[in-house]
């Protein structure tokens, strides 16, 4: 039989060490036994609904062991957590759940054992349930993520809302093999170099309404919330530039609810985009700051202290939904060199450049050059992406502006203008466009 104490009497140190080292292992067992038998406690839950899928986080101070199942006849979500009790903050779950959920009916906790908890979640029709955990990010702990999609959007669920890296990298691949393929073809005939037209393509243009939902956004002093401000002429946008011929509009979210930062990414490639456009109008604490601004994608850091700040801000928001943004940081850069990001951020920084020049009509300009920042929205390696600060919320004079429907409905026809302008300058479709046609 194993045992400590033959092995630190083979050891070859003296006496009074073997007893220190006995001492030291006696007591890292016993720390181990004490993690070991440490009761998970539940610190705060969240429940938020959208459109696309419900989520139910379960913040704690260690992680949870859990066991996910799904039943029928009644539809329902099992999940099982090992080793937790039932506090106020798990207890107050049920109370959470909103009468209009489109997927959940109501929430059941009860003990399972003497150690676990059972939650019953009953569903309003069938349901697809996905669950991870993730590790301690600022001020959160330990969360267990429950997400439940709709049976036609579970194929998406696991592809994590957004990884276009791996879509990128299938397209090279298959670009790669078809130019292998035809490198013994023989060569083409006058008639070949003469095909037939093709049709115009329709320019799709994804319009990002900032926040949303339970992520308010920047808060005027008059009591204006940024959600409500960047829907309104999100909704104004997308009616102009459907008016326009050869363009057609996607909003990413049509009302009050709560996206992640990744699937407003997701949306705008699942409608093969040429352009992404996020509509903000932020605020900092200078309540004196005033102006419009447009920023494109850093990959080496922010142009200005005020971008920097925003960029932080701005990828906040991903974390009230429970969202790790940096997981895969190391692999992005690596993969972003390989397909020439830069040729995409080259095409955002035009792109801004002529939206910047035409608001410039409507507002004064906190910055007269376009700015680079790390807004993680803006991270789609093959759709040109801009940001779009309408005003400074934060600024009593811009929050009046921002307010009226007239004010709007010039900041969405000069944004209009802008990407007329780019394609107008550019006379080519972006590079979305040959992704889309290789996928």
């Amino acid at each position: 039989m194993f045992s400590i104490t033959s092995v630190i009497n083979k050891s070859r140190v003296s006496q009074p060490y073997q007893l220190l080292l006995a001492g030291l292992v006696l007591l890292y067992l016993s720390m181990l036994a004490l993690t070991a038998n440490a009761s998970a406690q539940i610190t705060f839950t969240r429940v938020w609904a959208g459109p696309e899928y419900t989520r139910v986080t379960l913040e704690s101070n260690l992680p949870i062991k859990y066991t996910l199942s799904l039943q029928s006849s009644p539809d329902q979500v099992i999940l099982d957590l090992e080793n937790i009790g039932i506090n106020p903050s798990l207890g107050s779950l049920p109370t959470k759940i909103d009468p209009k959920d489109p997927l959940i009916k109501k929430a059941n906790i009860a003990y399972l054992s003497s150690n676990g908890v059972r939650l019953t979640l009953a569903l309003k029709s069938k349901a697809v349930p996905r669950a991870f955990v993730l590790d301690p990010m600022g001020k959160f702990g330990y969360r267990l993520v429950l997400d439940i999609f709709p049976p036609d959007r579970a194929a998406n669920a696991s592809e994590k809302h957004d990884d276009p890296l791996m879509a990128l990298v299938k397209v090279s691949e298959q670009k790669m093999a078809t130019k292998a393929k035809n490198a013994n073809k023989p060569e083409m005939t006058l008639a070949s170099l003469n095909p037939k037209p093709e049709k115009q393509k329709t320019i799709i243009v994804a319009i990002d309404a900032g926040h949303g939902g339970k992520d308010p956004g920047a808060i005027g002093p008059k009591g204006s919330q940024e959600k409500d401000i960047t829907l309104s002429i999100a909704k104004k946008l997308k009616a102009k530039i459907d008016k326009e011929p050869g363009m057609h509009a996607v909003l990413t979210r049509t009302g009050d609810y709560f996206l992640p930062l990744a699937v407003r990414r997701t949306k705008a490639r699942s409608a093969n985009a040429d352009l992404f456009i996020s509509v903000h109008a932020d605020a900092v604490p200078r309540n004196d700051a005033r102006g419009s601004s447009v920023y494109a994608l850093s990959e080496n850091g922010a142009t200005s202290t005020t971008a920097n700040w925003l960029a932080q801000k701005e990828n906040e928001s991903d974390r009230i939904g429970g969202i790790k943004l940096n997981t895969k940081d190391h692999y992005l850069r690596k993969t972003l060199i390989d397909l020439s990001i830069n040729a995409t951020i080259n095409d955002s920084i035009k792109l801004a450049g002529t939206v910047l020049s035409a608001i410039s009509n409507v507002n004064h300009l906190h910055k007269r050059q376009v700015e680079q920042a790390g807004f993680a929205v803006l991270k789609s390696p093959d759709i040109p992406s801009i940001l779009v600060e309408t005003a400074f919320i934060s600024n009593p004079s811009e929050e009046e502006k921002l307010k009226s429907k007239n004010y709007q409905d010039r900041m969405a026809t000069a944004i209009v203008s802008g990407i007329k302008r780019y394609f107008t300058n550019t006379r080519s479709i972006p590079v979305r466009t040959e992704l889309a046609k290789a996928n």
